[in-house]
């Protein structure tokens, strides 16, 4: 589910906690835990309604003045059942903290080159990668990609298959090494 900036920033503050989808089959379920710019967003409940159930409490949650307000925003799509989703700020993103511990174990090491092996399965890609992420901070994607000979979504998903480990940081432009990053390729290159 995409959220707005300020709708996320509502659910962490605790003021806002329900968005209203149209799908032709539930997306997320009771306990998604969803990764968002704000931090994690836990799925408490997800309910089919009918437009006319809405209340104006339910616009109130969602961030809007009035149910009518809501409304309008719904009405452009048109196909799928309705759906209200009841939602928690459930804490601070943990990769962060993930990525900051750069003082690598042992055991720590061999679990990271263990999950990366498995990644691998396509040919070793994990160090070229992380490499030309140190020497190319803040350069788009689509250009590391093409240094790389890949196509940018395939690119992108093994940063992401990165980050998940805490190795990298996405910035607005392109990536960063985390200090957990550089401290595993120092381990690698040593």
């Amino acid at each position: 589910m995409l959220f707005r900036e300020p709708f996320l920033e509502g659910v962490r503050a605790g003021t806002l906690s329900t968005a209203f989808r149209r799908w032709t089959q539930p997306r997320v379920k009771v306990g998604t835990r969803m990764r968002t710019p704000i931090g994690v967003v836990e799925v408490l409940s997800v309910q089919a309604i009918m437009e006319i159930e809405i209340t104006s409490t339910d616009a109130a949650r969602a961030g809007y003045a009035s149910r009518a307000e809501l409304q309008q925003d719904l009405s452009p799509i048109s196909e799928g059942q309705l759906y209200r989703v009841v939602l928690k700020y459930g804490g601070e993103d943990p990769r962060i903290q993930l990525r900051e511990a750069a003082d690598l174990s042992v055991e720590d090491f061999a679990a990271i080159q263990k999950k990366l092996k498995g990644y691998e399965r396509e040919g070793a890609w994990t160090r070229k990668v992380l490499k030309l992420i140190a020497k190319n901070e803040n350069v788009l994607a689509s250009k590391l990609a093409k240094k790389m000979g890949m196509e940018k979504y395939a690119f992108k998903r093994r940063v992401w298959q990165l980050k998940e480990l805490g190795l990298t940081k996405s910035l607005d432009i392109g990536y960063r090494l985390s200090p957990r990053g550089r401290a595993y390729l120092e381990w690698l290159e040593s």
